[in-house]
């Protein structure tokens, strides 16, 4: 089989889905590994390195959909790159059906088979496979460096001939994967950290990393859902929120908002009063940005200042580290393809594959897709 990777065109996209690394392991398993051209330089991974490594360099994408039947990328197929792809062909990517609902026919009417690397079932033996998981983590380590800067003060306490100075006071909304990873890098940093998550079953890992839990008194843990993931919670619980986080936020230098529902427009648990209330010079970074933002009045892909408030949108802060985040990706990559392949063919029995594989064979195969789009049929 001829696993093709793609120099990735969307904006602002330094990432690459396969490093030196996981070429050699392909090439191990007897696939044939083809290039474009220049694709890992803004991972810093030259064409040399993928050569001597034993990969092929293409100077075009054509030349890489025309020859592939696997192909591997970071960000879904754009349109151009949707009218090159062969019939048949399999790719697998990050891919969320609600941002994709254009172009769904086009995958359907070419037969690709499709594997979203953001529906990796969240289980024990997929965690290696979790590339939103290793992608989080690392937006959530770069919005703590990204706010510290924003906000214009110490993070630690610091005891000086002139005086002493307080710590920031830093507040994590979301305690998932990005959050632990954003209280930790705070505590580093040496900040007086806290936490809020609809899900009190986290409180351990949140008091763990030396934060302070903040959370909403209730007699149920409604906001724990499956695989856990956070789900949305009831109407009384979000008015309960919102007074909690109105009161607590007001105290703070930098709020970091990592909310994330799969499939589903982000949360909101800041509103614009809410801001305006906020100490002036202080900032939010809000990581929910690509799905609306956790903020009524984020911007995706922008940095604003409202009313002395800043408010980060930027959507894609694993790409500003983009090095490491190309190294897990595409280890998560690797580990797929090695545990739903046998015998250069998809076993559709096992659970990850049925899990992550969206399209197959002209039809949509998906419980979670055929519920957005009312359209498809078994396998």
């Amino acid at each position: 089989m001829i696993i093709g990777i793609l120099k990735e065109t969307t904006k602002n996209e330094s990432r690459v889905s396969a490093n030196v690394e996981t070429v050699k392991k392909f090439i191990k398993l007897n696939y044939k590994i083809i290039i474009e051209k220049d694709s890992g330089l803004n991972s810093a991974i030259t064409n040399e390195e993928y050569i001597k490594a034993g990969a092929e360099i293409k100077n075009s994408s054509q030349e890489i959909f025309n020859e592939s039947s696997l192909i591997l990328k970071v960000n879904p197929l754009l349109n151009e790159e949707l009218e090159m792809i062969k019939d048949n062909t399999t790719c697998i990517s990050f891919f969320q059906v609600k941002d994709q609902l254009n172009n769904i026919d086009s995958y359907l009417n070419k037969k690709i088979t499709l594997l979203s690397m953001s529906h990796i079932p969240r289980t024990t033996l997929a965690q290696k496979m979790d590339a939103l998981s290793s992608q989080s983590n690392i937006a959530g380590y770069k919005s703590v460096i990204i706010g510290s800067n924003h906000i214009q003060k110490y993070m630690p306490l610091l005891m000086t001939a002139a005086g002493t100075i307080q710590p920031a006071k830093v507040l994590i909304l979301g305690a998932g994967v990005a959050g632990l990873s954003a209280i930790a890098t705070a505590k580093r940093l040496g900040a007086q950290v806290f936490a809020f998550d609809v899900r009190s079953v986290v409180k351990e890992q949140v008091e763990s990393l030396g934060a302070k839990f903040i959370e909403v008194e209730s007699n149920s843990d409604e906001g724990s859902g499956e695989g856990g993931y956070a789900k949305e919670v009831s109407e009384d619980y979000k008015k309960k929120q919102a007074e909690l986080l109105e009161q607590e936020i007001t105290k703070m230098d930098l709020v970091i908002t990592t909310a994330l529902i799969p499939e589903r427009p982000a949360p909101i648990l800041i509103t614009q009063r809410m801001v305006e209330n906020m100490k002036h010079g202080s900032t939010i970074m809000d990581l929910a940005a690509s799905n609306g933002g956790n903020c009524e009045l984020t911007k995706p892909d922008e940095v604003i200042n409202h009313k002395g408030i800043i408010i980060d949108g930027y959507c894609n802060l694993p790409s500003t580290m983009a090095f490491h985040s190309s190294q897990l990706y595409a280890k998560n990559v690797y580990n797929l393809v090695e545990h739903i392949y046998q015998n250069n063919s998809l076993d559709f029995k096992d659970e990850i594959a049925q899990g992550s594989t969206l399209t197959h064979n002209g039809k949509i195969i998906n419980d979670l897709m055929k519920k957005i789009t009312n359209k498809g049929s078994e396998l």
